[in-house]
């Protein structure tokens, strides 16, 4: 007896590269902008036209999930925003998926081994950074954090990648001599596969308690903390 697989759409903005996704049987099928200084319109219009196209409504789909972070400070916001509201909207249940393992996933699904350390430019000259190992599942070998380029790990990792990798090429001083894969972004694809896994096994939540994942909770910095910082980074 075959089991029907949960339709899934997806929305992951939380770097400059806005994209949608929508999971449907064996069908996956994603749209993606980049550049966008503002991500919601371009995400609504996406998702519309993607829905459209694939002849489905949100309302049909099983549930709604997002790139909760970590990522652009507005860009996270954004993904949740709509999250919560589209699922409002459609009395869907809502999927947060963590930047990093989607990263994580998607390099794994082309060949990067099944130890992955992902990291995003945070910009402020640090890094997003986590580690994950697949062992029939994903497990957390280090959790998402933010830190210098110069504090990053990979140890035992099978590759290392993410945009951080070209921005601060000269920085990472702590890696193994695993392959490095700067060109891979969070996408909503990504997003869409790990959220029919967690939303087959019930790991949703109620739109109103969707929640984006910060890590730096003060984005500006005085004059004084930045001349401190660049004096760090120098030393």
């Amino acid at each position: 007896m075959s089991v029907s697989l949960p339709t899934i759409a997806a929305i992951e903005t939380s770097t400059e590269l806005a994209s949608v996704a929508l999971i449907c049987g064996d069908r996956l099928v994603s749209r993606e902008s980049s550049g966008a200084q503002t991500h919601s319109m371009t995400v609504l219009g996406l998702l519309q036209s993607l829905l459209r196209e694939q002849e489905i409504t949100l309302g049909q789909c099983d549930a709604l999930a997002f790139g909760s972070g970590p990522g652009s400070f507005t860009g996270v916001r954004t993904a949740c925003g709509l999250a919560q509201g589209l699922a409002f909207g459609a009395n869907l249940p809502v999927v947060p998926v963590v930047t990093l393992l989607a990263m994580a996933d998607a390099a794994r699904s082309q060949g990067a081994g099944d130890n992955i350390v992902a990291v995003l430019d945070a910009r402020m000259g640090e890094v997003y950074w986590a580690q994950y190992r697949f062992d029939e599942r994903w497990h957390i070998v280090v959790e998402p954090c933010l830190s210098a380029p110069e504090h990053v790990v990979a140890t035992g990792a099978s590759c290392v990648t993410g945009n951080a990798l070209a921005v601060y090429a000269d920085r990472f001083t702590g890696l193994s001599p695993a392959p490095h894969w700067p060109e891979l972004m969070p996408h909503a694809s990504s997003i869409a596969l790990l959220g029919r896994q967690w939303a087959q096994q019930g790991q949703v939540v109620h739109a109103r308690d969707a929640q984006p994942l910060y890590l730096r909770n003060k984005v500006a910095l005085t004059t004084a903390e930045r001349s401190v910082r660049a004096t760090g980074a120098d030393a």
